[in-house]
């Protein structure tokens, strides 16, 4: 959401934008779900702390994973105050002030950079004061808890909006001392909610649209996917307009789990993200015109990526049914991925299009397994990938 700027961005903006990714609220207005999730993200920033105490030098992902969990922390507020028909404005602008003086009519133009008076240099590593800002932050996030678990929440919003205004404070004075921007937080978490759960979803451009069509993915193609060998030395022969594409395909461990159908995978990477290193080289469609990509995006590391990212989803798929019935993965499976292809073009393609590639190359790959093999049709103008059995 690159209109959600940090310097201007108000509480009362953020409280909007936020809970339109509050997915569960339609069928979900309780607190349990909001109550967990600040729980957790309270405990998860108290986890960072301690992987940093623990490998200083070796965990360098402290500053990027703590403000991430700010913004998460921040987004379980919200979403109790949205369930509480509270106000976030509300409640950031009597932040500093003692209940007897708290105004009830809060201005909406208050902003996050408001919040903060000043910050400290920013820290490489958790000072002694952020530790116990942080066990602070935990204890008013337990009294919450507490207080919900007691039934004490239950129609009293001002007992609500006096543990948010706590915990607000607490965030807000452990991210100074880390010196931490709570803006850049607030606005990081809603890039991250909207390349997760957009309001709309719009394809990206295929990543080859200016290069020749000589070295463009085919708008439109078929593999067909044939199961031949012995029980145990099964393999799998693509065919490409009549002919072998590549090499056969074998399981490659010591027990079958027939992921000699894992070009189901590529297609789909290749139909959703316009991205295939590997059939880019199969259908030698490479982008030589400029040779930097050639090398690079086209290159024999990006081949090994992708099949990297395809090899490490397969394991994690085998573990729920490969995704048979899931409709959503997992945000660490997908920010996982993110991190595979660091560095490369398809990093830019957002996690709701890496899920869409994920769920519908395992539907086909369900029922290539299912038939032992098939016919697959890409068609990626509409970005559909398509299964029909052998004839």
């Amino acid at each position: 959401m690159s209109e959600f700027s940090a310097g201007t961005l108000t509480l009362d903006s953020y409280q909007k934008a936020a809970h339109k990714t509050d997915k569960l609220f339609k069928t979900d207005r309780g607190l349990s779900f909001p109550l967990l999730g600040i729980f957790g993200e309270a405990g998860s920033i108290l986890s960072e702390v301690k992987k940093k105490q623990r490998d200083r030098t070796a965990y360098t992902g402290y500053q990027k994973t703590v403000i991430e969990e700010f913004g998460d922390t921040l987004w379980y507020l919200n979403a109790i105050a949205c369930r509480s028909n509270i106000s976030l404005a509300y409640i950031g602008h009597n932040i500093d002030r003692p209940v007897e003086d708290w105004q009830f009519s809060a201005p909406e133009d208050v902003k996050f950079v408001d919040l903060q008076r000043s910050l400290s240099t920013k820290a490489s590593e958790p000072s002694s004061q952020f530790e116990r800002r942080l066990l602070k932050l935990a204890s008013e996030v337990g009294l919450l808890a507490v207080d919900f678990q007691a039934g004490r929440l239950e129609d009293n919003q001002a007992s609500i909006v006096g543990r948010l205004v706590a915990i607000m404070r607490c965030l807000r004075d452990a991210a100074e001392e880390a010196g931490l921007s709570l803006a850049d937080a607030a606005a990081e978490n809603l890039r991250k909610s909207y390349d997760r759960w957009p309001q709309q979803k719009r394809y990206p451009p295929l990543l080859d649209e200016n290069f020749p069509e000589h070295e463009q993915l085919p708008r439109r193609f078929a593999l067909t996917l044939i199961e031949n060998g012995e029980p145990g030395k099964r393999q799998v022969t693509p065919y490409y307009e009549g002919k072998p594409l590549g090499d056969k395909l074998t399981d490659n461990r010591m027990e079958d789990d027939d992921y000699r159908f894992h070009d189901a995978f590529h297609m789909a990477f290749a139909t959703k993200l316009g991205w295939s290193p590997n059939l880019r080289r199969l259908l030698k469609r490479k982008r030589k015109s400029v040779p930097k990509i050639d090398e690079v995006e086209d290159g024999a590391r990006a081949v090994l990526i992708e099949e990297g990212v395809s090899t490490w989803v397969f394991n994690h798929a085998q573990r729920l049914n490969l995704f048979d019935g899931v409709p959503a993965l997992d945000y660490g499976l997908l920010k996982t991925v993110r991190e595979f292809v660091d560095g490369y073009e398809v990093a830019s393609m957002p996690l709701w299009l890496w899920e869409e590639a994920i769920l519908s190359g395992y539907a086909v790959f369900r029922q290539l397994q299912a038939n032992r093999g098939g016919v697959l049709t890409a068609d990626l103008e509409n970005r559909t990938i398509g299964y029909s059995p052998l004839s």
